[in-house]
Order: C-alpha cells, then sequence, then structure tokens
C-alpha cells in the first residue's frame, strides 16, 4: 500500500487531503507543528492516521516522518501575505528554510514524490489575465517570494536528485475548517462568519478586486491527481489549481448575503499592503498533465461553507446552553 506522508495536516487545507486520502483507502502519515493548525481539524479521524507533532525545522524528526512513506504531500507553511509583511523572518523560517529541510528529508529518506503547495501570488500584479504558469513571475508580498523559491527548490532537487516534485500553485482556497478567528483569515472565512452572526464584515479597498476563489475540495482533488500521474507529465513542474473564473469581493458578499440572510452592508477599509488587485488562473496545463477539472463552482462552495459554518455554531450555542443550564 502507498504510504502518503501530508505536512501541516492539521490545517485547513492539510486536514482535507487527509480526509481524501483516508476516503481512497490510502495509509497517512500526518505531521503538524500546531502552531496555526488544530488538532480539532482531525476529529474524527484522528485514530485512522499516524499523527505526529514535528516541526520543520526538526531535521531528525522529520527524517523519522520520511521513513517509509512514497509521497509527500507538502502543505505546511504560514500561509498569510499580511502576517509575512508584519513579520516576514518567521514566515521565510517555516515556508522557505522548512521547505528546504523537507525536501532534504525526502531526497535522504528515498521519498519518489512531492507535492508542494505554491500559490498564485507568486504572479504578483502582472496585469496579463488568464495567468498561465510560463508568464513572467513578478512576487510582491514575502509571502509570494517565499512560495516562489520554494517552487525553484522543488525544481532544483527534480533536475538534480532526481526527486519527483510537483508545484501546484493554489488560487484563493476557501471552505469548511478555514479559520475565522484570526486578522489574517481568509477573506471569505471571515465574511461568513461575520454575516452569521450579523455582523458587517470588512472589505479593504472598493471591493472590486477579484478572485478566482478555489473550493477546497478542488484542491484536494488536484493534489491526488498530481500524486498519481505519470512522472513525464508532471515531475519538476508548476501548475494552477483553480476554478478558472473570477469574482469581485463585493459579488462575494452579495452572494453571502442571500446564502446568510445578512441584510446589512460591509464596512469598506484602506487596502492592505501586498495584496494583489485581479487573480484568474488558466488551468489547461493541469486538465492536460493529470486531468484535473474543478468538481466544485464558486456559488455551490460558498453554499457549503456557509452550511458548514452555520453548523459549527449551532453546535458551539447548543454547548454554550447546556453548560449554562447545569
Amino acid at each position: 500500500m502507498t504510504a502518503y506522508l501530508v505536512t501541516g495536516a492539521a490545517g485547513f487545507i492539510g486536514s482535507a487531503i487527509v480526509r481524501g486520502l483516508l476516503e481512497r483507502g490510502k495509509h497517512v502519515r500526518a505531521i503538524d507543528n500546531l502552531c496555526t493548525g488544530s488538532i480539532k481539524n482531525l476529529d474524527g479521524i484522528l485514530n485512522q492516521i499516524d499523527f505526529r507533532n514535528v516541526d520543520l525545522n526538526d531535521r531528525i524528526s522529520l527524517r523519522e516522518a520520511c521513513s517509509g512513506i512514497e509521497c509527500i504531500l507538502h502543505e505546511a507553511a504560514i500561509p498569510s501575505v499580511p502576517k509575512s509583511v508584519a513579520d516576514p523572518l518567521t514566515s521565510h523560517i517555516a515556508n522557505i528554510d522548512g521547505t528546504l529541510n523537507m525536501l532534504l528529508a525526502a531526497r535522504d529518506g528515498g521519498v519518489r514524490r512531492i507535492i508542494y503547495a505554491s500559490s498564485s501570488s507568486a504572479y504578483g500584479n502582472t496585469p496579463n489575465l488568464p495567468k498561465r504558469e510560463d508568464m513572467f513571475a513578478s512576487p510582491v508580498s514575502p509571502y509570494a517570494v517565499q512560495k516562489l523559491t520554494g517552487e525553484l527548490y522543488m525544481t532544483s532537487f527534480f533536475r538534480i536528485y532526481g526527486l519527483e516534485t510537483v508545484s501546484l500553485r493554489y488560487f484563493n482556497v476557501f471552505g469548511p475548517r478555514q479559520n475565522a478567528n484570526s486578522q489574517y483569515s481568509g477573506v471569505l472565512a471571515k465574511f461568513t462568519t461575520s454575516m452569521l452572526q450579523g455582523k458587517p464584515p470588512t472589505i479593504f479597498g472598493d471591493g472590486e478586486q477579484s478572485r478566482d476563489y478555489t473550493y477546497v475540495d478542488n484542491v484536494v482533488h488536484a493534489n491526488l491527481l498530481a500524486a498519481e500521474a505519470p512522472a513525464i507529465a508532471v515531475a519538476g513542474k508548476v501548475f494552477n489549481v483553480a476554478a478558472g473564473e473570477r469574482f469581485t469581493l463585493n459579488q462575494a458578499f452579495e452572494s453571502l448575503k442571500l446564502l446568510t440572510g445578512f441584510s446589512g452592508s460591509p464596512h469598506y477599509g484602506a487596502p492592505r499592503v501586498g495584496d494583489v488587485l485581479h487573480s484568474l488562473a488558466d488551468i489547461s496545463a493541469a486538465r492536460q498533465a493529470f486531468g484535473y477539472e474543478p468538481t466544485v463552482d464558486f456559488k455551490e462552495g460558498l453554499r457549503r461553507t456557509v452550511e458548514w459554518y452555520r453548523s459549527q455554531t449551532n453546535i458551539a450555542g447548543e454547548l454554550e446552553s447546556a453548560s449554562t443550564s447545569r
């Protein structure tokens, strides 16, 4: 049985990938230092995986984690543009040093393939749309620089050491289990939870910036396809993973109003430093290389996301009520 290692497994995307692998009957080892991830994201499946609390800068534990592993899905990171602007050094240590340590452990442990979670932020504010993998990268934020650096390391390790590496540039991933409680949280998670609570969300800028919002199930689908694709089609290469359509923040807000029942208006704040104005992916390369097609569109993804956050709000309310009644 093929053994998979998922890094950042207690995070939003990592935990979704773990669940996707288990649904397909795969053996999963999972690591996370729980700095940004939450063990709660693995509720219901923790006893089905080999979970280890490991930091990417713990080289000895990384080597041990790679023992017997054939494929790594490398999701671990500090995944925030604003946080990288506020504290570039901490992000650098996690996102660049940690990725290099992961590559070294994979190479030395005889791992066949590593799938790397990169980011559409690598394109920067280049005006041409849609974004294609052969376009010149022009990262703006430290986070974008870090993710692009990781891609270059991936390609280098394929060319020099023969480790099969695949970099997937995610475009604005959203869905259940995304943290909504931090100033650095994903925008749709924050919008959804605020609106379900009857509170107006904050839009930074005029709201006309657009994004290729990608429901998390599409990202899981792409990772599993890339893990099993022929090496000649994917090794050493970079691929966009997205829905292939874009919506403005104002449009996202209006869609969420219908789904949440929120009747107010958003607050508008000053634009954030490092944010990209427009994003739209060309996904034809991933389609041709490993048969990727998005399985959930934006509006259906929003519906599922709102449904999940609403269920969590109801659960929290029921627990609070039960505790008060004692």
